[in-house]
């Protein structure tokens, strides 16, 4: 009866993502990092591939992390506030690192998302720090939803093409 009313993959999917959540949130307050919602967000963004697919991404979007952390870091060497025109100069020349690193949309995505929480929201740290505590939280993340993927069964849900992944049958 529960499959007519919904597709028993989505309920794999969904438990097995919140699993990775829940260790993913659990970690990240034990270690008492200020901005511990950022582990659950990377846990659940990773939980969408399938674990092969997981972990290229996952290295690829923790590289990004550090290069916009590292990005933060120069610029507030640099440069004593904001300026629009520079920040976004700075966001399109971390793009061409990623590119000439060969890295993925994933990296520059995550870099360009690292070095804006870090520039633009208020925080009483030093940039350094925060990256620091970034790249911390990403990781925290991105290691509970691969030990999840890793251990938990994959469903033929996580297998299908991605735009099939969201369908309801």
């Amino acid at each position: 009866m529960i499959r007519k009313i919904i597709n028993v993959n989505w309920i794999n999917h969904a438990f097995w993502t919140a699993a990775a959540v829940t260790i993913a949130l659990f970690c990240a307050k034990l270690l008492g990092l200020a901005e511990f919602y950022w582990a659950p967000i990377s846990a659940i963004i990773v939980m969408q591939s399938t674990l092969g697919q997981a972990w290229d991404t996952s290295k690829h979007r923790l590289i990004g992390t550090v290069i916009g952390a590292l990005f933060a870091g120069a610029y507030s060497a640099v440069f004593s506030e904001v300026s629009t025109l520079m920040f976004g100069l700075s966001v399109f020349v971390l793009g061409i690192v990623c590119a000439l690193l060969r890295l993925t949309v994933s990296a520059y995505r995550l870099g360009g998302v690292t070095f804006a929480i870090i520039m633009l929201m208020n925080h009483n740290e030093v940039a350094w720090r925060i990256g620091v505590d970034r790249i911390i939280e990403v990781s925290t993340g991105i290691c509970a939803a691969l030990l999840v993927s890793a251990i938990g069964p994959r469903s033929p849900f996580m297998r299908m093409p991605k735009e099939r992944r969201l369908e309801h049958r």
